[in-house]
């Protein structure tokens, strides 16, 4: 398929509407919306932003489940050059507080309540009212809060807020958002305590998700079906340019539920999945689950094992599904299998790396690079983020390389063809369900909880969720630590995948010589307190 001439979100959205302006774009719960349709309502986002002062380079927050405004406010940003920032729905108050300060948005599209968060009641007590928020003391940039739904604590409801519209110029065609402006900031769980704030560019993210949507072989006839979220790299930065580069239609679910992703998938004939193991498992372990409800599936994405391919295209039904390797900071997939390899190939490795992107393994001590088959460290070069933003850019010199490569962190080795394997994940990082969960920030939880001297937290292997999270806490003194009080703790200050399935109390740690935690130990220590078989369990 012909790549779109555009370089920009909305230029893509314009291009698409011009092209196929009756063709389906989204469709969520009972709505449908068509190219046309999500144009015309971006243009009265980014004329009620313009009214709202919002310019080029402003970061404009939204905090929402997937569904169809998501995508109106992120294109219509995006219209005028202002940068998106999505905030996860499991942040919990203190989480949401950082994202906030550290993002400087200036306006920020909310739900009042997603799940079992109230937003309305963190928001409230966070930022106050609309007087609060205009009075901005404790968040300078913030000027205004926008619920999406009915109005609350004196905020402006969506509608209200796009009502205010009028007729204001756009800027021209190549005169708004650049190419190489950022179109999202994403905050991603890495090493560091905090999130890094990872900068998506809006030329780099349409080009290599249409390299994506290629491997996949879409068109406009496909439907894909979204059920990870939006604030993820995964589905904003990848399953979003890999199907509007190709006309293709979202098939949006607000958040996975098994039971109403097979649903979805039989009654819009889906033909393309973006799933994570422990989606599949879900999928195919349904009660509801039938290998006809699924059959209109061809290809789709997907991380993981050999096995976990293996389900997924044979159990599952997504015949074509490709294997993939990546990162938030590298635009979600740098390796993607061709959907139409052999499944056997594809189970075996991550594939060639996409168009534009080049990558190198090197021993992780002299960083000089390895020989073929030889496993090592991989560093990632081409559609790689310019760097992070916020308070994370501290970070950017250890994390890239001067000649332009990202560290990943993880093991690899490329094979004589260049094909990537996956060897292993780096050392801290918790591959919890698919989400990449960071060790240092739930020990920063845990080092205040009262009572605790030490702690140590690593992944274990689980059969349904890849990893679980093990927390190893040292008592103060005498103190009698209560297991299930500070998984309760935790519950109250960290989103739930952040949660650790098993809290362990020991008397010490194991250190390295020059005194630091020895997570390898300590992860040994982990796979020895679970069953052998790897499932999750709980404790007390």
């Amino acid at each position: 398929m012909t790549a779109p001439l555009s370089r920009t979100f909305f230029d893509l959205l314009r291009e698409q509407a011009a092209a196929q302006a009756k063709a389906t774009a989204i469709i969520f719960d009972e709505r449908s919306v068509t190219y046309g349709e999500l144009h015309a309502k971006a243009v009265q986002v980014a004329r009620a932003l313009l009214q709202s002062g919002i310019q080029r380079g402003d970061r404009v927050g939204l905090l929402a489940g997937n569904c169809i405004e998501w995508l109106e406010i992120a294109f219509g940003a995006a219209a005028l050059g202002a940068v998106v920032v999505p905030m996860s729905t499991w942040a919990k108050p203190t989480e949401l507080e950082y994202l906030m300060m550290d993002s400087q948005v200036k306006i920020l599209f909310s739900v009042a309540r997603f799940g079992r968060q109230d937003f309305a009641e963190t928001l409230s007590e966070l930022v106050g009212g609309d007087a609060d928020v205009a009075d901005g003391k404790r968040f300078p940039a913030l000027r205004e809060i926008v619920v999406l739904g009915e109005a609350e604590r004196g905020w402006t409801s969506y509608r209200s807020f796009v009502a205010r519209a009028g007729e204001a110029a756009l800027p021209p065609p190549g005169s708004g958002a650049s190419a190489a402006d950022d179109v999202f900031i994403l905050y991603t769980s890495g090493s560091t305590a905090r999130p890094k704030a990872v900068r998506v560019v809006h030329y780099a993210a349409l080009e290599n998700g249409f390299n994506i949507g290629e491997r996949q072989k879409l068109s406009p006839a496909d439907r894909v079906l979204v059920s990870p979220p939006l604030f993820w790299i995964y589905a904003c930065g990848n399953a979003l340019p890999a199907a509007f580069t190709h006309g293709a239609t979202l098939v949006l679910q607000s958040q996975f539920d098994a039971d109403e992703a097979l649903d979805l998938i039989e009654r819009h004939r889906c033909t393309s999945i973006y799933t994570l193991p422990v989606m599949t498992g879900a999928l195919v372990r349904s009660e509801r689950f039938n290998p006809r409800r699924t059959a209109s599936l061809r290809t789709g994405l997907t991380i993981g094992s050999a096995a976990d391919v293996e389900v997924a295209a044979k159990t599952l039904g997504a015949a074509q599904i490709c294997n993939i390797y990546g990162a938030t900071e590298v635009y979600g997939n740098c390796c993607v299998t061709p959907c139409d390899w052999p499944l056997e190939r594809r189970m075996a490795c991550q594939g060639p790396p996409l168009p534009g992107v080049t990558i190198r393994i090197v021993d992780p001590m002299t960083r000089k690079p390895v020989g073929v088959g030889e496993v090592g460290e991989a560093e990632i070069k081409g559609y790689r983020t310019p760097g992070y933003a916020g308070a994370s850019a501290e970070h950017n010199a250890a994390t890239f390389t001067e000649d332009g490569y990202f560290r990943s962190g993880d093991l690899a080795f490329l094979d004589h063809d260049g094909f990537f394997h996956f060897a292993s994940r780096s050392s801290e990082i918790i591959k919890r369900a698919g989400i990449n969960v960071s060790p240092a920030e739930i020990e920063e939880h845990l080092q205040r909880y009262e009572g605790v001297a030490q702690v140590g937290v690593v992944g274990a292997p689980d059969q349904e969720k890849g990893e679980i999270i093990v927390a190893f806490v040292v008592p103060r003194g005498q103190a009698k630590l209560d297991t299930e009080a500070i998984k309760q703790y935790c519950r109250s200050r960290l989103s739930s995948y952040k949660v650790p399935d098993r809290v362990e109390v020991c008397a010490s740690l194991p250190i390295t010589e020059t005194g630091k935690l020895a997570r390898r130990q300590l992860k040994d220590l982990a796979r020895s307190v679970i069953p052998q078989n790897g499932r999750r369990v709980s404790n007390g």
